[in-house]
């Protein structure tokens, strides 16, 4: 490990079990096979890269993890530097008996009540998107359709100023893709989205609208005020973890159906067939599930055998245990029609996703929007795809062909 001040740099990964870096370029294009390998050897793999941390890799393993919050503390949720800034993001990075608290004060803006009048919108929104695409015979379904498409859905949702989308992004790019090497990028996106969100709240508390900005600026959780900082966390966590994570999803549904028309033609001919697209649409999540997570141990315990001690670190990866054959009959194959399908690409516990509604349903309508315009589209493979390492792994590009 070279330490060029900040920034880390790290060798290869030579042996996933016993080295593993979620940051390896094979990572992101090979994280399936990758967790799969380790299966057939252990539960649980461990590294020294970031300190001492673990990897579990089936489902009773990250389950047992995910329902343990007594040894097992959500203040760090991704494997990195111990010296890293980290900044709050609640209800994901707080413990009971806190956590409860901001998890209800954000649940019922995301409430299948709430989340449903959202879905005309965001269908037009993809409409203009594709009429964007008039004219072109190939296209990038992930810079110009899949990564728009939960902006527009949170910041409807928010408040949050469409217009500063590419802001968000770069901000996603650095905290996810430098940041967990490189402690001055991670300090200056903090401080940047620190500011940002700051201006907006209070802007809010000079001019309050109808919407969760309002909300948040004005919060109280049992008659108390939240404090200033975890303000600015709840919705630094609904830009970060609300759009990254489910372009992700879209992305991957994406990629897989351009290299299967026969899915394509099924979903297509059964247009209104809200059973079918809904299967496909939680195959999808299971089987390319975006987002893996992680644990600070805070007690002496023991994951799959292994003893870990207080200060090590635990990776949650939920997409491995969505893979793990005893707990899905044949996982390594993507089943439009898998009716038993329940998987954790929303997570497990009490941190399960606050957002999953939202995400579903953008899921949904991107997916058939774009199979509804581009019925016979196909991945261009004469151009390499490139998938993000870390712990929100997806497709950054997706070239392909619209045969109109």
């Amino acid at each position: 490990m070279a330490d060029g001040g900040d920034q880390l740099e790290m060798p290869p990964v030579e042996n996933w079990l016993t080295d593993w870096d979620w940051l390896d370029d094979q990572w992101g294009e090979n994280a399936i096979d990758i967790w799969n390998s380790v299966r057939e050897q252990c539960p649980v793999a461990t590294t020294e890269r970031y300190g001492r941390a673990f990897m579990p890799v089936t489902m009773d393993t990250v389950a047992a993890v995910a329902n343990d919050t007594e040894n097992f503390s959500s203040i760090w949720v991704n494997v990195g530097r111990p010296d890293a800034p980290r900044s709050p993001a609640p209800p994901i990075t707080s413990d009971p008996p806190e956590h409860h608290g901001h998890r209800r004060l954000l649940l019922p803006a995301f409430s299948p009540k709430n989340v449903a009048p959202l879905e005309e919108k965001l269908r037009t929104f993809c409409r203009t998107l594709i009429a964007d695409l008039d004219g072109s015979d190939t296209a990038d379904a992930a810079e110009q359709y899949s990564q728009h498409i939960p902006v527009h859905g949170i910041c409807i949702l928010t408040g949050i100023p469409e217009q500063d989308a590419e802001l968000f992004r770069d901000w996603i790019y650095r905290n996810f893709q430098l940041g967990p090497r490189d402690n001055a990028v991670r300090a200056a996106v903090a401080t940047e989205m620190g500011d940002y969100i700051d201006a907006l709240l209070h802007e809010r508390l000079e001019n309050p609208q109808d919407d969760m900005l309002t909300l948040v600026a004005n919060a109280e959780i049992d008659g108390q005020p939240v404090d200033w900082d975890l303000k600015l966390g709840y919705i630094r966590l609904l830009i970060i973890a609300g759009i990254d994570t489910t372009w992700s999803a879209i992305g991957s549904g994406l990629w897989h159906f351009g290299q299967h028309p026969d899915e394509v033609a099924r979903l297509v001919a059964a247009d209104n067939d809200d059973l079918l697209w809904n299967t496909a649409s939680e195959e999808v999540l299971r089987y390319y599930a975006p987002v893996t997570m992680a644990r600070k141990v805070v007690g002496e315990t023991e994951v799959g055998g292994c003893p870990v001690h207080p200060g090590d670190q635990m990776l949650l990866t939920f997409p491995a245990a969505n893979h793990d054959p005893a707990a899905f009959e044949n996982p390594e194959v993507f089943d439009i029609d898998r009716a038993q399908n329940r998987h954790v690409a929303f997570g497990l516990g009490i941190h399960r996703c606050v957002g999953s509604n939202l995400a579903r349903l953008e899921l949904v309508v991107a997916l058939q929007e774009w199979m509804r315009a581009f019925p016979d589209y196909s991945l261009d493979t004469s151009t390499p795809t490139t998938w993000a390492n870390g712990q929100i792994r997806g497709p950054r590009n997706i070239p392909v062909h619209l045969n109109r």
